[in-house]
């Protein structure tokens, strides 16, 4: 699929998976694109766990307040980050937008392989939902899980969002045109 054509077909899915398991090699290319992302000065700050194991899955789906995407996903990219970024330079930490880089590539990388995704972050900071999924994954407490891709094969039709025209968010040499 050509890069302008994937970016058009990009859709954030919430809905029911098909229960068709991911080949592995697919979720290491999508990873791989998130790995490929640029960084802050190339620290290169964001983690993964690629997570298909059933019963791992499961677990997060039962989690309070989860999405069908959640519960139904036949794999998932949980994106790592350290809970107190370390400086790089006086003041300045990159993580969050070097995990938001990651996140688009395999969003992309996701839409190219024919597969579908959602965004997941706003969940994770309810509940506790991002430490109790860090536990099911294993990770030492200094880590925190920031972005969640829960990802199969969509079972629904996903309906084209309505953009903004590019005159309303888009303009050369001056903000308004």
């Amino acid at each position: 699929m050509d890069l302008f054509e994937t970016l058009g077909k990009r859709r954030s899915y919430r809905g029911a998976y098909r229960y068709v398991d991911i080949p592995r090699r697919d979720l290491m290319r999508i990873v791989q694109a998130g790995l490929d992302a640029p960084s802050g000065r190339n620290h290169q700050t964001t983690q993964f766990v690629i997570v298909d194991d059933r019963e791992i899955l499961k677990q997060i789906g039962e989690q309070p307040e989860a999405t069908r995407a959640l519960q139904d996903a036949r794999a998932m990219v949980a994106c790592v980050i350290d809970r107190q970024p370390h400086a790089v330079a006086v003041g300045e930490t990159f993580e969050i937008e070097d995990c938001a880089a990651a996140v688009e590539n395999m969003l992309l990388a996701i839409t190219a392989l024919g597969y579908a995704s959602c965004w997941m972050d706003g969940w994770l900071r309810r509940h506790g939902n991002a430490d109790k999924v860090g536990e099911l994954l294993g990770l030492p407490d200094y880590k925190l899980v920031r972005v969640l891709l829960p990802l199969g094969i969509a079972a629904e039709a996903s309906e084209p969002v309505v953009k903004k025209p590019f005159e309303q968010r888009a303009w050369f040499n001056r903000y308004g045109g």
